[in-house]
């Protein structure tokens, strides 16, 4: 069978459970090629259906993420290694890069504080975007924070980014010129499905309303944000209103960024 061939046949198959089959099926047979998804496209007449394609396909047409079946995922500008342990990036977060970059231009943030940093998405993407920045990721899973170390000396910021176990802002000294905070926000009776379902619930649920890690995060804000500075908030679909006014009612004033699809997903919160 041909590339083309399999390709169309996977599609196919992956069409009653993925939204993208045939970008999944792209990604697949690249790393089942060993090659970039650009590369297999441009090589597909060349190239041959390489014996792992099928077992990689079976997992995915039974659920198993893209990102833990290959292993990496593309967030902003670089590319990152993902586990079980830590959420799987997704564009909807790099709102928030974009809302820092909208309120610090060309000048960026000198230090950066990543509270939930899981695979360290959100802090390497953003030390990628302003080179002269240095960030602290914190986190309270140890398994987490070892993906995101990891992350850190593969993508050669190392000696720019720390990392430190810990539960949101609590014992944090100092104030930052940005906050990147992607917290749980998923109340704990929410119906899931699709990737969802494979992720660690410790960063997915946060109580019987969505809003525990916001109210806990919110009493340190007005002191974890340097003057002039900026904490950008990943919120869920609905949420605007309860999350803000949390915020607000710490003397911060907050406005609200829309992602790809519309919707409110990122809280910008700045010191009066």
């Amino acid at each position: 069978m041909s590339i083309a061939d399999a390709l169309r046949t996977a599609t196919a198959g992956l069409a009653p459970t993925s939204d993208t089959p045939r970008l999944d099926a792209e990604l697949l047979m690249a790393h089942a090629l060993g090659l970039a998804r650009t590369d297999m496209l441009l090589r597909q007449r060349d190239l041959m259906v390489p014996p792992g394609f099928a077992d990689l396909l079976a997992r995915r047409m039974a659920g198993a993420p893209i990102a833990h079946i290959t292993g990496i995922r593309d967030f902003w500008t670089i590319t990152l290694r993902v586990t079980p342990d830590v959420l799987i990036p997704r564009p909807d977060s790099e709102t928030l890069i974009e809302a820092a970059v909208a309120h610090f231009g060309g000048r960026g943030p000198a230090t950066i504080l990543d509270l939930g940093t899981g695979s360290g998405a959100l802090l390497l993407a953003a030390l990628d975007q302003w080179p002269g920045a240095r960030g602290v990721g914190v986190d309270a899973s140890p398994a987490a924070l070892a993906v995101a170390q990891d992350n850190a000396r593969r993508l050669g910021f190392a000696d720019r980014a720390e990392f430190a176990l810990g539960d949101w802002g609590a014992g944090i000294g100092g104030a930052f010129d940005l906050l990147l905070i992607n917290p749980p926000y998923i109340a704990r009776d929410a119906a899931l499905s699709g990737d969802v379902l494979h992720e660690p619930g410790c960063a997915l649920f946060a109580g019987i309303d969505g809003l525990d890690d916001y109210r806990r995060i919110a009493p340190d804000l007005p002191r974890l944000i340097a003057p002039n500075g900026l904490a950008a908030i990943e919120i869920g679909h609905g949420q605007r209103a309860s999350v803000s006014a949390l915020f607000e009612a710490q003397g911060l004033a907050v406005s609200a960024l829309p992602d790809l699809a519309g919707k409110d997903r990122c809280l910008a919160a700045t010191r009066d």
